[in-house]
């Protein structure tokens, strides 16, 4: 069966959801959301969690059309794709969940 353009925005949509389902990529996309850019070290210094542990999560989100990346001098400074992924984070902080 041929893939048509919808079916790839489904499939696009998906893979934005499941790197977005892990709780610290979800912290990461939290805050690069609320910021410019940041880089690796504040991000490590922030989740308390290794420099391979974050640039993994980076990647993940990298490819999931989240997240991008620019060189600053020595830096690699990630920050939000584009304004509709980062209105959609910020409706995600925004979900509060109620019990019926």
């Amino acid at each position: 069966m041929k893939q048509t353009p919808y079916y790839q925005t489904i499939g696009n949509m998906s893979e934005l959801c499941k790197a977005l389902g892990n709780p610290t990529r979800l912290k990461i996309a939290f805050g690069l959301a609320e910021k410019d850019y940041c880089n690796v070290s504040i991000m490590v210094e922030n989740l308390n969690i290794s420099q391979p542990g974050v640039s993994q999560h980076l990647t993940i989100l990298k490819n999931a059309g989240i997240v991008k990346v620019e060189t600053k001098g020595a830096e690699r400074c990630y920050s939000i794709k584009n304004e509709n992924i980062r209105s959609l984070i910020k409706l995600l902080k925004e979900f509060k969940h109620e019990e019926n």
